[in-house]
């Protein structure tokens, strides 16, 4: 079939004879021609299932990507979860399952607190500051806790432990491991610092920081820019790995974490005050070769 093009004299040219006059090629002048529509329809069907989302998420606060992407299905929309975790990262919906915010610090006892040491400090080397902090992880029906530390000339994670009690044993966990990964005899006026947590505080915890000659300091109560890079790390942890998944059981997100920890942060992760090197690449570059 031959499509026509009328011009204003009731001549009429066929669609090639146009292009030809006007120096176009066929595909590009009948892309041209169909573009606006299609660019309306996907936009129309772009925004409709942009607000079904939404209406979701409203609907149930506790249902993450793959849970809408299954109820879009179930209302006919032919959608794949990636597509549905972008447009709700875009739609900043990601956070609307968190139904409240555990308190995992306490700091209103009556233990000891330490003065903040890292004022005075620069980090020049490591295992010169160890740097620790808990958090919480939502998972289906619980919440469950994950205590870190860090090395801060690395930003390396060196200690953590999961739990589902964020009592003093799951910070000593994790100071355990960062002891028997990293602790020599050699290691001289090493500072670990935290919040004013009970965990923190508590005897256990500053006992085994003292029998290492391990100088202890706190951040102000209340203040977390005095412990910025281990609550760095836990937003990266959060945004990067949990955010993104939906953990149904403690097994689930025990295997997660540790993958994105040991597999993804340590060994991968490229850090701009770092050099854009990850801290296992930072560490082995600087002579402590601590990759398992």
């Amino acid at each position: 079939m031959i499509i026509m093009e009328t011009l204003s004299n009731g001549l009429q040219l066929s669609v090639s004879q146009s292009c030809r006059a006007l120096d176009v090629s066929r595909s590009g002048y009948c892309k041209w021609l169909n573009q606006p529509e299609i660019a309306l329809f996907d936009n129309e069907k772009g925004l409709n299932l942009r607000n079904q989302i939404q209406e979701i998420a409203l609907e149930f606060p506790g249902y993450g990507y793959r849970r809408i992407t299954a109820e879009l299905r179930n209302r006919g929309y032919e959608v794949n979860h990636k597509r549905a975790l972008r447009l709700m990262r875009e739609d900043n919906l990601l956070c609307l399952k968190k139904r409240f915010k555990p308190v995992t610090t306490d700091s209103s006892h009556g233990l000891p607190v330490y003065p903040n040491l890292l004022k005075r400090t620069t980090v020049t080397g490591l295992n010169q500051v160890w740097a620790s902090d808990i958090t919480y992880i939502q998972l289906l029906h619980e919440n469950i806790y994950l205590a870190v530390i860090l090395d801060l000339a690395s930003r390396k994670c060196i200690g953590w432990d999961l739990g589902r009690n964020m009592g003093s044993q799951l910070a000593l966990n994790a100071l355990a491991r960062a002891l028997k990964d990293r602790w020599t005899d050699s290691i001289n006026g090493l500072i670990h610092h935290s919040d004013q947590g009970v965990q923190y505080a508590s005897k256990d915890y500053i006992d085994c920081l003292e029998s290492h000659n391990i100088q202890i300091s706190m951040s102000r109560k209340g203040n977390p820019y005095d412990n910025a890079f281990a609550e760095s790390f836990i937003k990266t942890l959060k945004w990067e790995e949990v955010y993104l998944n939906e953990y149904e059981t403690f097994e689930d997100a025990l295997k997660n974490i540790w993958h994105f920890i040991e597999k993804v942060y340590n060994k991968k992760r490229l850090h701009s005050a770092l050099g854009y090197k990850s801290p296992d690449r930072f560490e082995m570059e600087v002579g402590l070769n601590t990759v398992a």
